[in-house]
């Protein structure tokens, strides 16, 4: 009986694993861009594109640095189901208006400045990126060192998931 029962409890404490967790889902975004007039409204993406959020500021060297990288970036990604959108943060207009016209950035961006839309996403300090796929989740947040290289090496893995997952099937 001991046995029947030792062996029960082992089940029990070592039976199946549970599902991986899936990713976090991502805030909403829905803010003015600073070109245009338009409002970004990151729930229109959802089941169609894969977004990367680039949380940066005018002050920030290593934004400046990676600059370059991120319009490249844009440029390789933008006619492939991928939207950028750049959130100043912490940053007045005049100063993010600055800072991507002197960077030649044409992607599309947005001002944060009192980070209510960064704190959502975690952000600790600038240059922050987020991942999000065509479901709406955070797949990757790449935080300080968003290379040009790791930050496609995400998009690409991003693309790879399917837009949809398959409905849970209900229990009756």
């Amino acid at each position: 009986m001991r046995v029947l029962a030792a062996a029960a409890l082992a089940f029990v404490a070592l039976g199946p694993a549970p599902a991986a967790a899936a990713p976090p889902a991502a805030p909403a975004v829905r803010m003015p861009l600073l070109k245009g007039g338009d409002t970004f409204d990151s729930r229109a993406l959802i089941g169609k594109k894969v977004l990367v959020l680039r949380f940066q500021a005018s002050w920030c060297k290593a934004c400046a640095a990676q600059a370059a990288g991120l319009q490249r970036v844009y440029e390789r990604y933008r006619a492939r189901d991928v939207e950028i959108l750049a959130i100043h943060v912490d940053d007045t207009e005049p100063d993010a208006r600055a800072f991507l016209e002197a960077h030649r950035a044409d992607y599309p961006a947005a001002l944060d400045p009192s980070l209510r839309v960064a704190n959502r996403f975690g952000f600790k300090r600038a240059p922050y990126t987020v991942v999000v796929n065509k479901r709406g989740e955070i797949t990757v947040r790449l935080d300080a060192t968003a290379d040009e290289t790791r930050l496609a090496a995400a998009i690409d893995a991003a693309l790879k998931l399917p837009a949809r997952r398959n409905a849970p099937t209900r229990a009756s």
